[in-house]
């Protein structure tokens, strides 16, 4: 379960949106690197003692290399402004009946000055959304949509299979002047937007945000098990059903690879022919980029002739592609292998941003 430490905060290392780096020694002469979110726990300042949640972190686990900061017990943060008694400002509790659950505005409630607009629409009016199973591929998909529409709004639905807060992320806080916005759905919270479901986060990036353009994944930090369906990622699947819903226009991003190690994740991964091929029951462009290396294309064909009933596979040129990925004001890394170490995988998460941008036709109308 939990693996607590007690420490004292030794430095404060750096910050991004929504989160602090900590340097905290333990009264046995070790230090850990810490994570703290100032807007569930408070500040740290050096000299402050701190508690930690470590289990991830000593068992090595996908965390960042990161303890956690609980609570800063001496000092602990006033009440927000906002807080009421009501629901005035918002009743949607994410991390729902953990000791940290937050309390959010949620987008569509009836607090929300966005409320009646939400309670009235039905539709996506045909926005082009990419699927994608790794939060990595968030970047990558981005590059390619601007590469052929740098105008083009867009707008990123975090879903809660990995990193619950949204300002976990660097790549996410790096990315935030190419976005319109962040809606987090489900479990997760800290986004621009707070939604209770892909569907009302969803309607929330067309209409709220105005997208022409969503991006649905999930947070850094991803949980697998090794085996077909315990992989946090075959929510991907859910995810374009709920587009066609909607009435949205489902594209999938492949993860497809020739470098990384594990025979069930070269060519394309059984995580994506999972969630395609039995999650979603809806059709989706799946989308394969131009110029794979012979053998890799060859793996990719075979692997996705079994979804070619349901879905639509779609090539895409990829000229360009690569300079628009190195572009990027964000290091790329997919399971801790950079661009050029894993290019193809990269590639087809940019081709498959191409591809929603060629069906952007309804962009949302000015106001």
């Amino acid at each position: 379960m939990v693996r607590w430490r007690s420490g004292t905060v030794a430095a404060v290392r750096r910050r991004w949106a929504g989160a602090v780096e900590l340097d905290v020694d333990l009264p046995d002469g070790v230090t850990l690197r810490a994570l703290a979110y100032p807007a569930l726990v408070g500040d740290p300042q050096p000299g402050d003692r701190v508690l930690l949640n470590a289990g991830a972190l000593l068992m090595g686990l996908g965390t960042g290399g990161y303890a956690l900061v609980v609570a800063l017990p001496d000092r602990l943060p006033p009440d927000p402004p906002q807080a009421a008694d009501t629901r005035d400002a918002g009743h949607l509790v994410k991390a729902r009946y953990t000791p940290l659950q937050a309390i959010m505005m949620g987008v569509d409630e009836e607090a929300s000055p966005h409320h009646h607009l939400l309670a009235g629409v039905d539709s996506l009016d045909g926005m082009p959304v990419v699927t994608a199973d790794l939060h990595s591929a968030l970047p990558a998909i981005l590059a390619g949509i601007h590469a052929d529409a740098p105008a083009a709004r867009v707008a990123y639905v975090l879903t809660d299979g990995g990193a619950l807060p949204a300002w976990f992320s660097r790549t996410l806080d790096g990315l935030r002047d190419r976005l319109v916005g962040t809606i987090s759905v489900g479990q997760a919270f800290g986004g621009d937007l707070e939604a209770t479901t892909v569907h009302s986060g969803l309607l929330a990036a067309r209409h709220v945000s105005r997208a022409d353009v969503a991006i649905v994944a999930q947070g850094p930090g991803n949980l697998g098990t090794g085996t077909r369906w315990g992989f946090s990622g075959v929510g991907v699947g859910e995810a374009v059903n709920a587009v066609a819903t909607l009435g949205g226009q489902p594209v999938g991003s492949l993860r497809i690879s020739d470098a990384d190690p594990r025979p069930r994740h070269r060519g394309v991964s059984h995580h994506s022919l999972t969630a395609y091929g039995r999650v979603a029951l809806a059709p989706a462009d799946l989308v394969v980029p131009d110029g794979l290396a012979a053998p890799l294309a060859a793996e990719v064909d075979a692997a996705l002739a079994s979804l070619a009933g349901r879905h639509r596979v779609v090539r895409v040129p990829v000229d360009g592609l690569d300079a628009a990925l190195r572009a990027l004001p964000v290091t790329l890394s997919t399971m801790g292998r950079r661009l050029d170490a894993d290019h193809a995988y990269f590639l087809a998460a940019a081709a498959a941003g191409r591809h929603a941008a060629r069906l952007t036709r309804t962009p949302y109308p000015a106001p």
